[in-house]
């Protein structure tokens, strides 16, 4: 039996259990390649990528620049060709760009939550969720919560937002 006729006869919530439990922490964007379709959507925080390629390319590149990315399942349900995963990213951000972002060796811990639409045994959509700003946060790209820093930037946040208002209104 093939990798894909494997794939095709199983649950969409087994599917993707397999992916998150099994595929993902494999730190191996090629292994991921049968469970999806090849017209597939995934829309993360960052951006929409269409097709295989894509999404194969964004998550090698993840890979690479958390060279020890792992990832836990907290809850999976699924309903029909719907499947939701609660999920926990832990890693240290010490490999490769990502993004554009320089490595700063920084220690993650994420929380996001995914909701795949599985078709024909093979991921055809994907909507992803996750806090960029405790990412931004974790990584020293920007400051700390109710930081010295943070509160600065809120006040000059604030200044532009009263300062346009005023041009506006004059």
């Amino acid at each position: 039996m093939t990798t894909s006729e494997v794939v095709e006869t199983r649950r969409p919530v087994d599917l993707v259990r397999d992916v998150f439990e099994r595929v993902l922490n494999q730190r191996d964007a090629d292994a991921l390649l049968p469970y999806w379709a090849e017209d597939l959507v995934e829309e993360f925080p960052v951006g929409i990528y269409r097709g295989r390629k894509a999404v194969r390319d964004y998550f090698a590149e993840t890979f690479a620049a958390i060279p020890d990315f792992h990832i836990e399942v907290r809850t999976i349900v699924g309903e029909g060709e719907k499947v939701f995963v609660r999920w926990h990213v832990s890693g240290t951000f010490s490999g490769a760009r990502w993004m554009g972002i320089d490595a700063t060796g920084a220690k993650i811990e994420l929380d996001g939550i995914d909701c795949f639409t599985i078709r024909n045994g093979q991921v055809v959509e994907n909507f992803v969720v996750f806090d960029q700003l405790s990412f931004a946060r974790q990584i020293g790209m920007m400051p700390p919560h109710r930081s010295a820093m943070d509160r600065a930037m809120t006040a000059a946040f604030n200044l532009r937002t009263r300062l346009k208002r005023r041009v506006a209104v004059g």
